[in-house]
């Protein structure tokens, strides 16, 4: 089953988690996990790691080349470069090979490239949080989460975001207290599903919740919903269900929305506020 739910497709009210519907849901002992991806999902960061992505393009090119976002948008949906700093380093690497060179002869340090990157993105310091990471507009409310928590359903994050970046949008700016959050530090790269296992299992052992409930994993990218196929290969005994999103600065919103529906997403949003208590129940029901 596979649903599009974007501008102009869905008439959209908003969730009070005060609302009859949530004492509906209660009723019906609706029980589900929800994991979230954190870029493109929880926050834009079109002005943030794409912008200092591109930065760090552009200088290591010696100003030669800048990708635009439709360039950063179609390496995304290769599905293999979730890392930002990995991405900024192949984009480098296929310039010059356009130029004729090969990468054994880039001189191209990559910790030098994740430096520059990192005081674009954080700042010049790691704790300074003065660089591009001020520019990130919130996707999501507290609210919604509350919402979801008082539907009966439990939700955490797993990212490839680094855990300082990802603990400062979620405790500092969405104001939560010590959320799951399974980080790049924390679990190999997307598509590897270690890291999403391993935020259900601590889920699963915070709330002492009762096992094999099905897990969403909403996310922005190919490599998101490659990490749901791969896990439904070796853990059976669930559902595990891709739940896409098309983040803002997507210039060709069907092109990004069908890519995500052929990696496996189930539905693909607008934004991740249409995942509603209801239609994670139906969702649940038909997998």
């Amino acid at each position: 089953m596979y649903y599009i739910l974007g501008k102009d497709r869905i008439g959209r009210k908003a969730l009070d988690p005060f609302s009859p519907q949530i004492s509906i849901f209660q009723a019906q002992a609706v029980a589900a996990i929800v994991i979230f991806d954190i870029d493109g999902v929880i926050r834009d960061v079109s002005g943030s790691y794409r912008r200092a992505l591109a930065d760090t393009v552009e200088h290591f090119t010696g100003s030669a080349y800048r990708p635009t976002q439709t360039e950063i948008d179609s390496l995304k949906l290769e599905g293999l470069w979730n890392n930002d700093w990995e991405a900024s380093q192949e984009m480098v690497y296929r310039y010059f090979e356009t130029q004729g060179c090969s990468r054994a002869t880039v001189n191209l340090n990559y910790e030098t490239l994740v430096a520059f990157f990192q005081a674009r993105y954080r700042g010049p310091t790691p704790q300074s949080w003065t660089g591009y990471i001020q520019n990130e507009p919130l996707l999501i409310s507290s609210r919604y989460l509350e919402a979801l928590s008082c539907s009966g359903i439990f939700w955490g994050f797993f990212s490839g975001a680094t855990r300082a970046s990802a603990t400062y949008v979620l405790e500092r700016r969405l104001g939560l207290r010590a959320p799951i959050l399974v980080a790049m530090e924390d679990a190999p790269s997307k598509p590897d599903p270690t890291g999403l296992v391993a935020a259900v299992n601590q889920l699963e052992a915070q709330y002492e919740v009762g096992a094999n409930l099905p897990v969403l994993y909403v996310g922005d990218t190919v490599a998101d919903l490659y990490t749901v196929q791969q896990v439904k290969a070796i853990h059976h005994s669930r559902a595990w269900i891709g739940v896409g999103v098309v983040p803002p600065h997507v210039q060709d919103w069907a092109r990004y929305a069908a890519r995500l529906q052929q990696s496996g997403a189930v539905v693909v949003l607008e934004n991740v506020e249409q995942l509603t208590p209801e239609s994670i129940f139906s969702l649940t029901l038909s997998h």
